[in-house]
């Protein structure tokens, strides 16, 4: 069970990881394979454990709003979006938003992880990425009969099957998501080379993170927290929330060295000791704020919030970047053979399908598996000519701005992805009802098309607006301030509408569209809706981005924070050019290789202690 607080106030460790989501839960476990390394995890959430709330795969965005599980961030008003300010949902316990999370486990194309090489962080490339997410995965194949009948097509599959975190494919497929997946593949996609194997351009089944007997979601806690919750090296606190990296500000070498972390639990603000170092592994979104509360950040917002500069270090909560999608909702005809998640709006339904579950059957073992990912040329072949064409005479033209150093090297590689046709636009086949603004009609299925834009130009940013570790920052992610986002998303909703909704089979099953609905026709009109109504699609990056510091970096490739001694970053922060994936692999992959290269730096020294 987790630790008491007087098992880690004013007690010394090794190491000090505040967060216990999914990296930091993964980075713990890893760690304290050696039983002469000590580690202790700040977790400000609960524990959760064995939570049938959580466990139930097909309850999504039933955590959403519960400050329980969610911790309800809130965007600034967007000033490109009509004022619209955005949910932005994250795990709040142990799991992190691997616990409240859609399941989804896919990875991106190898050029985008090449890319992070590319922008000066040797070893962070496709190779060692697919290798530790081999390291977290135990991909369960299903039978050959399975296989064929949900033509899965996994002769070339590439997955890891010696980790601790299962994936599989859930238990039901409806039919409704081969008629989708074979709707795109009459309109010209092709079936993906390689998912999971740095080639996902086209449609696939994807699995999820879902342990295929117990029909139950597995995530960082069932995969790295319960195995290994008897080990006497591992203690992990809950309900701790972190207030500051206590720093020596002498800096007899320069460098600004990490001696603990102060939190706050039952009502008592403590200390705990780290006798190497101190990890932040709470997120894109609090990691940058956490960094400011200790006095590492831009020296205008540490004046703002009355922190004392320690280190001076300009790229703390910048470059954020976040994928954002979409509902494009349309009503199933009443003959629809097959049922939808719409069924457990219906309490006395919803409870016999719980019941269900227990057996291995019902709604609740179904997944979101249908994805294609394509360049917006696979949809609309004279609208990304002209994009592109427009985005590079702007970077062109507005040299001063796109000229800085760092920015520049990353939109010359976006310019280079759109040139090649990178997959950055993605389908998603949501099987009930998901979109805005009407609301469902009871009595009704629907099936949701959800179209998710995954390489945006736009680059936000998230900063401290008080001293105080309640308050939360100012989340600011700049939505469409580049045109080319917005414009490439309405294309891309145009394609879902006008090619998709009116081809076979997908158009027979169909009845209406009710989301964004007939009224919506132009292109302007879809923009005010995309504005409104549009979602993230919770894969925020960038905000501790690893880059060199003179082009805006947070951290080096070995993790550590520029300026200091022992503080690391270790989760999407650091991510600095976004990626045509759903997040969730790529945060355990960065945790792994984080693991070994910690483990690494104290092994070259001779000793662990």
């Amino acid at each position: 069970m987790p630790a008491k607080l007087e098992e880690v106030a004013e007690r010394s460790f090794d190491f000090v990881i505040v967060g216990g989501g999914t990296a930091g839960l993964c980075l713990a476990a890893r760690l304290t394979e050696d039983p002469d390394v000590s580690v202790c995890v700040l977790e400000a959430g609960a524990a959760h454990l064995n939570d049938p709330n959580l466990l139930r795969p097909a309850s999504f965005g039933t955590h959403f709003g519960q400050p329980h599980y969610d911790w309800c961030f809130r965007t600034k008003a967007q000033k490109h979006c009509n004022g619209t300010q955005f949910l932005w949902q994250r795990g709040k316990g142990l799991g992190g938003s691997s616990g409240i999370n859609f399941l989804c486990w896919s990875k991106p194309p190898k050029d985008d992880i090449n890319d992070i090489e590319r922008l000066g962080n040797p070893g962070w490339n496709w190779d060692t990425y697919q290798r530790y997410s081999h390291k977290t995965e135990k991909f369960v194949y299903p039978t050959p009969e399975t296989q064929h009948r949900e033509k899965l097509g996994l002769d070339h599959w590439e997955s890891g099957d010696q980790g601790p975190l299962l994936t599989a494919f859930p238990a039901r497929i409806p039919k409704a998501e081969l008629e989708v997946q074979q709707t795109l593949l009459n309109l010209g996609l092709s079936a993906a080379h390689a998912p999971l194997g740095g080639d996902p351009y086209g449609v696939f089944f994807s699995p999820n993170t879902v342990d295929p007997e117990t029909h139950t979601r597995t995530y960082a806690t069932t995969a790295f927290y319960l195995p290994n919750i008897h080990r006497p090296n591992l203690t992990v606190l809950v309900h701790a929330h972190a207030n500051k990296i206590i720093l020596d500000s002498e800096k007899p070498d320069g460098l600004a060295k990490a001696t603990g972390v102060e939190f706050e639990c039952d009502g008592n603000t403590c200390v705990v000791t780290a006798k190497k170092e101190v990890i932040l592994c709470t997120g894109a979104l609090k990691s940058p704020q956490l960094l400011e509360l200790s006095g590492i950040g831009q020296t205008e917002v540490l004046d703002t919030i009355g922190v004392d500069s320690v280190v001076e270090l300009p790229g703390v909560g910048e470059n954020v970047q976040e994928h954002v999608f979409a509902g494009i909702v349309y009503e199933l005809k009443d003959d629809a053979a097959f049922e939808t998640l719409d069924i457990l709006r219906d309490p006395k339904v919803a409870a016999e399908h719980i019941e269900l579950h227990a057996v291995g059957q019902g709604v609740y073992t179904t997944g979101i598996v249908g994805f294609a990912f394509a360049p917006l040329s696979a949809y609309s072949p004279t609208a990304a000519k002209s994009l592109y064409s427009a985005m590079k005479e702007k970077v062109e033209r507005e040299s001063a701005r796109y000229g800085k150093p760092g920015l520049k090297d990353m939109v010359d590689i976006q310019l280079e992805r759109l040139q090649r046709g990178a997959p950055s636009c993605e389908i998603i086949s949501y099987p009930g009802f998901l979109g805005f603004p009407s609301p469902p009609k009871p009595g009704k299925k629907y099936i949701s098309i959800l179209v998710a834009m995954n390489h945006n130009f736009s680059r936000g940013t998230i900063h401290s607006t008080t001293r105080d570790p309640r308050d939360d920052p100012e989340f600011d992610p700049h939505y469409f301030e580049e045109d080319i986002d917005l414009q490439t998303f309405v294309e891309t909703v145009k394609f879902v509408r006008t090619k998709l909704g009116k081809t076979a089979p997908f158009c027979h099953m169909i009845a209406e569209e009710l989301n964004p609905g007939p009224e919506v026709e132009s292109d302007e009109d879809i923009a005010d809706w995309l504005k409104s109504f549009m979602m993230t699609t919770y894969h925020t990056v960038g905000s501790c981005s690893m880059l060199p510091e003179e082009k805006g970096g947070v951290v080096s490739p070995d993790l550590k924070v520029y300026g200091t001694q022992n503080v690391r970053v270790v989760d999407l922060s650091i991510v600095p050019l976004h990626i045509a994936a759903h997040t969730q692999a790529t945060a355990y992959a960065i945790a792994e290789q984080a693991a070994d290269i910690v483990k690494a730096a104290y092994t070259s020294q001779g000793s662990h202690r």
